[in-house]
């Protein structure tokens, strides 16, 4: 079973698909209000140095879904996709980042993680 979980820009306005929003940031996006998101989740975003090395372009798109994903299988990590996916079984979750465009954001990546996670 594969569990409702979306994703989108944190600058997308709240809508009636959101249910309960996550951000997944290291950083706290500017102009976005505290009330915007119902949850902040820093663990769940790609670490400081792995989002530097992309942004400078010093890392492809695949190799930066690889170190991700790798990061993401921490017990921390593993913790939060199992209760998000938990939460996910009795509402939508929506995943959000400051990227524009989800094909390049970590925020895809998490989101199939937590909805094919068997918990």
């Amino acid at each position: 079973m594969r569990l409702p979980v979306q994703s989108k820009s944190v600058y997308e306005p709240k809508d009636e698909t959101d249910e309960w929003r996550v951000l997944t940031t290291q950083y706290w996006p500017r102009g976005i209000s505290r009330d915007a998101v119902d949850e902040y989740v820093r663990i769940l975003a790609p670490t400081r140095p792995l989002l530097h090395a992309f942004k400078r372009n010093d890392l492809s798109w695949a190799e930066y879904r690889d170190r991700y994903l790798k990061e993401m299988q921490g017990e921390l990590q593993q913790a939060e996709i199992h209760r998000l996916a938990k939460l996910a079984r009795s509402q939508k979750v929506t995943l959000l980042c400051v990227c524009k465009y989800e094909d390049v954001c970590h925020r895809s990546l998490l989101r199939d993680l937590i909805a094919q996670f068997d918990a």
